[in-house]
């Protein structure tokens, strides 16, 4: 299992939308609530390596059972041979965690909703790591999520269940293709022999929730 280094409370005040450096009482309850999240959660990931074929409505991958739709996903494995899926999560203990301290201060209820954030971010990177020292990989993509691009939301549940990410790590999604527990992530990425060529941009200007997303203006988000 993965453990958590020390969270940037940087990054999880700009989640909380403060620009520039944070004030004393915002360095203060991150300060509070930085070691306790890290102690709380539970991070835990699954993968799988695939074979990838490209087809006229998107691109098709041996390990799932149905088409990952879209122009983008096209492109931003443009070149790639195979892909690793996965998903992650730091665990339902973060949602526990910003349930109760939304009942006695909201203030502190948003730093930890965006420490969480912070954890899962981290997580991420350090799940590429692990996974591409494992795997023989001369060039790879960025991650690519469900909802970035055309790659419709709904592509979450595919990820899941080809995953089978309810029984392993206990992640499950909704009708409305929401993960949970909340902070988690699924993802794809490329493969290949050469340096990639896709023209898909990374950032919030090629997610399709960018126009309702808080985090826009503030320098993206976990999701990729």
């Amino acid at each position: 299992m993965i453990k958590l280094d020390m969270l940037s409370k940087s990054e999880a005040a700009r989640y909380m939308g403060v620009k520039g450096q944070p004030d004393k009482s915002v360095n203060d309850i991150l300060d509070k609530y930085e070691p306790i999240v890290r102690e709380k959660l539970r991070p835990n990931y699954v993968y799988r390596e695939s074979d990838i074929e490209f087809t006229e409505n998107g691109v098709r991958l041996s390990v799932m059972e149905n088409t990952l739709r879209g122009n983008d996903i096209k492109k931003h494995l443009k070149g790639c041979t195979k892909a690793v899926i996965f998903a992650a999560t730091v665990s339902a203990e973060a949602d526990k965690l910003i349930r109760q301290t939304a009942v006695t201060n909201m203030a502190e209820s948003l730093a930890v909703d965006c420490l969480c954030s912070t954890a899962i971010e981290q997580l991420c990177d350090k799940i590429e790591e692990e996974i591409f020292s494992k795997i023989n990989a001369p060039y790879r993509t960025w991650r690519f999520s469900a909802g970035y691009g055309d790659l419709p939301i709904s592509s979450q549940k595919d990820f899941i269940t080809s995953l089978n990410a309810q029984r392993r790590i206990g992640l499950t999604v909704t009708d409305n293709f929401l993960l949970i527990p909340s902070k988690s992530v699924t993802a794809i990425i490329g493969i290949s022999e050469n340096p990639p060529s896709n023209e898909v941009k990374k950032g919030c200007a090629g997610c399709n929730l960018r126009e309702n997303c808080a985090y826009t203006h503030n320098g993206g988000c976990h999701r990729i």
